[in-house]
Parts: C-alpha cells; structure tokens; sequence
C-alpha cells in the first residue's frame, strides 16, 4: 500500500525583501498582506497609471460575478480555480458556497507564498469542500489529475483562470487552455480575465514592473484574448471589458480609458 501524495507541499521559505506579485495585487486591493518592498514596488506603478487599483478591483468584481452566475444560473457545483493567488474578499469558494454550499472548489497555485496562506482558503461550508493544490499552470496534465482527487470529471466542471495568464508566455497559452478545456467534461464552462494593451499608461507601467519582476505579466490584444473561447458557446453578454460583463447596475455607461480587459464565460458544448 502506498502513502496518498501530499500535493499541497511546497518550499516554505519566503523573501519579504524582494516584491511579490501577488502581494502587490494584494496592496493595489486594500489587503494587509503585504511587505515594504511590495508596497514601493505597487506605488511607483500607481505613479505611472494611477487607476491600477480600480483595474484591480474590476477583476474581483468579474470574479465574483462569473461565479455568481455559474452557480446560480448555469447550475454549476464544481470549480476549479487555477493561479488563485493570495486570499481576499469573495474568494470563489466564499461566493459559489453562498449560492450552493454544496459546491465543491479546487484551488490551485504553484507559489510558497500562497500555500503560506492556504488555511485561509480552506475554511468553506460543512455541506462542500474546498481543497488547495499545490501545482503548476503549465502543466495542465498534472493540474487535471491531481484535481481528480477532490473533483468528479463525470460533471461539469468551470475552469477559472482569472488574471493570470499574462504571466504565461504567449506561445504558450493557447495550448495550456486548450489542454486544460480538453479535459473536461461536456457542460463545464470556462470563465477567464486577462489585461489588454489597449492602455499606454498601463503598458509603460508593466513595462517598468517587467524590468525586475520576478514573475512578469505581459497584455495582450483584445481579439486574441478572444480567441481563447474558440470552440465554445460564450455566455451573453460575450468577450468584453470586465466592468461591462454582467454589471450589477443597469447603466453601464461610457468604459473608462483603465479597464484594458477581457473577460467572458463560455459553456463547452
């Protein structure tokens, strides 16, 4: 008999000397979870394109709204949310188990420091499970297997990828997309945001931050986020800027100059 592989370990060791993406995309949100070096890294973006908090909280507020309507609406009760990076308000298992505390979630990073903060991710409802992976984006293969553990590949699935592909290098996205929608069930849905290049301040802003990031992030075109759904059945109102899919108010106006972002859900037929 062999022990269960312990998928959650990982190096524990963590610099707070040297910026931290996740950490600052925790600052730009109002989070605690943060050090010196992340916050000077995050205001010197801030100078350069002062809206990168509002952009930040655009991605949350898809987030919350996506999984929102796939638990209410699409009948999902199983997700699993890849580069979930560090725990914040509405998290998808906060949102999907007010819906459906039933629902089942994966969570899966790659990252010491976000497993560091997994026990606050793994706090869900009695009536579901909430699970933390330990695993890497770019190898979906894995990813899949591994998730098996906790989720049933006989019923749909979402796939989150929310925010984190432009860390992926571009000729490498589409197939890891591929791979991953591949191996899901019939049904399941795949919802995903990403940053555009559509905003020059924001460029230059990244453009500096990619000088000495440990982990670059790279926008992309508008269109060829778009291509990411190809081969599925988008969800109304289709691929747009995340503040315009599903809005929570009526009167989604005019789209301000920082919301470079597409975002979407789409089912697989």
């Amino acid at each position: 008999m062999t022990d269960t592989p312990d998928y959650t370990a990982a190096p524990t060791s963590i610099d707070t000397s040297v910026p931290h993406s996740a950490r600052v995309w925790n600052y730009w949100l109002g989070g605690k979870d943060n050090y010196a070096a992340d916050r000077e890294v995050a205001e010197q973006f801030r100078a350069v394109f002062p809206e990168v908090s509002d952009f930040a909280r655009q991605g949350r507020g898809f987030i919350r709204r996506s999984v929102a309507y796939l638990a209410d609406e699409a009948g999902i009760r199983q997700f699993l949310d890849i580069g979930t990076g560090m725990p914040t308000a509405g998290n998808t298992h906060e949102v999907a188990q007010h819906h459906a505390p039933e629902s089942a979630i994966v969570y899966v990073d790659n990252d010491p420091l976000v497993l560091a903060h997994a026990n606050a991710l793994l706090v869900g409802t009695p009536e579901g499970r909430t699970d933390y992976l330990h695993a890497d984006l770019r190898k979906p293969e894995d990813v899949l297997e591994k998730a098996r553990a906790t989720l049933d590949f006989d019923r749909p699935i979402a796939l989150m990828l929310m925010g984190v592909l432009g860390h992926v290098p571009q000729d490498d996205v589409h197939g890891i997309v591929g791979r991953l929608v591949a191996g899901l069930p019939s049904g399941s849905y795949l919802a995903l945001w990403d940053g555009t290049d559509e905003d020059e301040r924001g460029n230059e802003a990244l453009r500096q931050y990619n000088e000495t990031a440990p982990l670059p992030y790279w926008p992309r075109g508008a269109e060829w986020i778009t291509t990411l759904f190809d081969g599925l059945e988008p969800v109304d109102p289709g691929i747009v800027p995340c503040p315009q899919w599903r809005p929570e108010t009526t009167e989604v106006g005019a789209v301000p100059a920082y919301a470079a972002s597409r975002a979407g859900v789409a089912r697989k037929p």
